[in-house]
């Protein structure tokens, strides 16, 4: 499946399941919400530092996207390897400011960007980031 044509799919959608690879080789499946920053060809995930996702990505930076349509008939899968950002330590570093991107990205503005923000660096969140290296699926014509 072409990129573009996978990515115009991700960007009409925002939620759902990030695979990454265990240490016994099989798959970890976890439910997220995720931001496409289509100009800079980027997929965003916020984890916190003390989930399997995060351990798994530090050990093998492989990743899959898999994004279904609202009747589960249409969907894509975009593959690639991930960078992690560090995890939020000051609510005005650049991880936090990737963290707003996310949010904006999936939400819009938030109420108060402050609590926002401190509540991040509260969290040890981090961003998963990744450009689609490799796309497959199932859409209509």
């Amino acid at each position: 499946m072409d990129i573009d044509r996978a990515l115009g799919f991700l960007a009409e959608h925002r939620w759902a399941v990030l695979a990454t690879v265990k240490g016994d080789g099989r798959p970890q499946l976890s439910n997220v919400g995720y931001a496409l920053d289509r100009e800079q060809g980027l997929v965003r995930v916020s984890v916190t530092a003390d989930r399997a996702k995060t351990r798994n990505l530090e050990r093998d930076p492989r990743v899959t996207l898999h994004v279904s349509s609202a009747d589960f008939w249409s969907w894509v899968a975009v593959e690639g390897t991930a960078e992690l950002t560090p995890v939020a330590a000051d609510p005005h570093d650049a991880t936090a400011d990737e963290l707003v991107a996310y949010y904006r990205g999936i939400s819009g503005e938030h109420e108060d960007w402050e609590e926002y923000r401190a509540a991040m660096v509260a969290d040890r969140r981090l961003v998963v980031r990744f450009r689609p290296e490799h796309a497959y699926g199932q859409l209509g014509s």
